[in-house]
């Protein structure tokens, strides 16, 4: 059978005329209203194979997108791993040598391993330190609608209200090992105001992600009142946003064994109503929802043992 989640929609843009930044650091952008106002930052291709957010930042590149308070940096966090973009190979481009969205806690980024990610993750690291909104780009292996994740502290819950996209918040981790950018001191520190979120645009080649994509950057300068209505109204797809779900992420299932599979082909945020559905079985054991109203979050059909399958999560808004 055909595996249609590798069917690759978008073309990748060449981003080498964004090479040269005007910061000292390649695929950096710096744009300063000379007003007052917030330290703002967005990214994409922290995943090399992820194409929508590259196409989002050379999109308001290209349109002269300026800052119309405080100061804008657009990045292209990931390039190593970006050039080795092949669309006959879509999957194998999403890091060199590590995943660059696991890196992001002091142990990593002050220890003494090397690899291509993390001397990446060194050099803009003064970056993050420095930004007080951070808005992450990315994409997913399956035919999900889009979701904002946050860690789940209520300045991200209050901040997703007021940037009203996409249509589903989900809060929590669910990860294994390593910590997400968005994660990363002092954006996970309660008692900063800084906030980081991710937007997770679609699956990763729909063309659909990259529309998403560019909205959500849109909406979050909106939010933080940094374009101009001219420039927002002349780039923006969706005018009407539906409302919000606000989820809570409760549960995940790291795979324990090498015969695990999922009950269905599930895309992601698929509602159980009862208690005691099976999702998936790992090792021969059915894997059921642990209460009424569980909402599958991103699962991953690609996933290997000691790989988080997917995360569970229940509506609290």
């Amino acid at each position: 059978m055909v595996d249609d989640t590798l069917h690759v929609e978008l073309e990748a843009p060449d981003i080498a005329a964004w090479k040269t930044g005007n910061v000292g650091i390649d695929y950096v952008h710096h744009l300063d209203s000379g007003v007052p106002g917030p330290d703002a930052m967005i990214n994409a291709v922290i995943h090399g194979n992820e194409l929508c957010g590259a196409i989002a930042l050379d999109t308001l590149l290209r349109a002269g997108v300026r800052p119309t308070r405080g100061r804008l940096t657009l990045c292209f966090v990931n390039p190593a791993a970006y050039a080795r973009f092949d669309p006959a190979e879509p999957t194998r481009s999403r890091f060199v040598d590590e995943d660059m969205n696991r890196v992001w806690t002091a142990d990593r980024l002050d220890g003494p391993d090397m690899s291509v990610e993390l001397r990446r993750a060194r050099e803009l690291r003064p970056l993050y330190d420095k930004v007080d909104r951070l808005l992450d780009i990315h994409s997913m292996g399956t035919y999900s609608a889009p979701i904002l994740l946050i860690h789940g502290l209520e300045k991200e819950r209050r901040f997703a209200r007021d940037m009203r996209v996409p249509a589903t918040v989900a809060g929590g981790s669910g990860h294994v090992e390593g910590r997400r950018l968005i994660e990363y001191a002092p954006f996970n520190d309660p008692a900063s105001d800084k906030i980081a979120v991710l937007v997770e645009c679609g699956h990763h080649w729909a063309k659909a992600s990259a529309v998403v994509a560019l909205d959500t950057a849109l909406y979050f300068l909106k939010a933080l009142d940094m374009v101009s209505p001219e420039f927002f109204d002349a780039h923006v797809c969706d005018r009407t946003p539906a409302p919000q779900t606000i989820l809570e992420v409760t549960d995940g299932h790291t795979i324990r064994s090498d015969d695990f599979y999922f009950s269905s082909k599930f895309n992601g945020l698929e509602e159980f109503p009862k208690a005691g559905q099976v999702i998936a079985v790992d090792g021969g054991e059915e894997l059921c929802t642990p209460y009424d109203g569980c909402i599958l979050v991103m699962p991953n059909h690609r996933a290997m043992r000691g790989q988080r399958a997917f995360r569970l999560a229940r509506r609290v808004g």
